[in-house]
């Protein structure tokens, strides 16, 4: 590791990854096949709702923009981590941790928003049907979605950049990941202001989504219960995916906050399982898929028949 008194350059040596040394080309090859099933899952439904017009309505933009935001999180974290499973050193600059922390953060952070922006508009479509097309209109979608892009990458930025600011006197990062609580760690002065400024990230970007989610379920289950059994069904079937997601992403994220050992299912598994919960639940989206399919067999199987 490197250290110049004049342009510092910093080289943090990652750690994280148990028995590599035994299994690191075992551990290379699963990850790898989990990255590239994360990237086809979620570019296929992507691709999908891109492609089929019927499906640009702000409850599939919503999906393909989480997706999208999970293809950005996963991508983040995996490519340095396969590189990481086939080097000696395992070494990354302060530079690239920083922004590697901000990529993942953001990621998190967007992630909770659009599920709530997701939550809003499934709330408008069943308490207030009647007034859907003028609350939910596609500007409104555009400037959801700009929220929920644009404050969590503000407040993660602001915090790596204090994180920058910092005089490091450690270089060893126990982390598969690089995060700010654990790059101050490595600090020499006093962290006081950086760490209070975290916690308040930290309680923005997860609490009033999380609070919000739950407002809208609770209004959404009223509803629910004064209408008829078949209003009831057609309600579980949009909302029942979105729910799911949400519980499993604010499970894993707990992981990361509380339990160090599994942090990594904050990256791995919600990215894996949002495709499939959207691919198989809506039947929207999974019957263009199977369109897109079937056209494809009927292509090669005329083309055949022309050979």
């Amino acid at each position: 590791m490197d250290y110049y008194n004049n342009n510092v350059t910093y080289y943090i040596s990652l750690d994280g990854h148990v028995e590599l040394e035994r299994y690191r080309y075992v551990y290379f090859i699963l990850t790898l096949a989990v990255y590239l099933l994360i990237i086809c899952c979620n570019s296929v439904v992507i691709s999908v709702i891109c492609a089929n017009k019927s499906l640009h309505e702000p409850m599939y933009i919503f999906i393909a923009a989480l997706l999208c935001n999970s293809l950005c999180g996963t991508t983040a974290f995996y490519p340095k981590l396969l590189i990481d499973l086939l080097s000696e050193t395992r070494l990354i600059s302060l530079e690239s941790c920083i922004l590697q922390s901000f990529l993942i953060y953001t990621y998190g952070a967007s992630e909770f928003t659009l599920l709530s922006a997701m939550a809003y508009d499934r709330y408008v479509s069943i308490c207030k049907p009647l007034q859907y097309a003028t609350l939910v209109k596609m500007s409104t979608v555009r400037k959801l979605l700009f929220i929920c892009w644009f404050l969590p990458s503000c407040e993660v930025g602001i915090a790596d950049i204090l994180t920058y600011q910092v005089k490091l006197c450690k270089f060893q990062l126990h982390r598969i990941y690089c995060n700010n609580s654990a790059l101050l760690k490595l600090s020499c002065g006093d962290t006081t202001v950086r760490n209070s400024y975290g916690l308040f990230v930290l309680v923005i970007a997860v609490f009033p989504p999380v609070i919000f989610v739950v407002y809208s379920y609770i209004r959404i289950l009223t509803v629910c219960l004064k209408n008829s059994r078949e209003f009831r069904r057609k309600a579980l079937k949009t909302c029942f995916p979105h729910l799911i997601i949400f519980t499993n992403f604010s499970v894993t994220s707990c992981f990361e906050l509380f339990a160090m050992i599994m942090s990594v299912e904050f990256v791995v598994i919600p990215p894996l399982v949002n495709p499939i919960m959207y691919g198989l639940k809506l039947q929207e989206i999974l019957n263009s898929i199977k369109r897109i399919i079937s056209g494809q067999r009927l292509k090669a199987h005329k083309q055949k028949v022309h050979l």
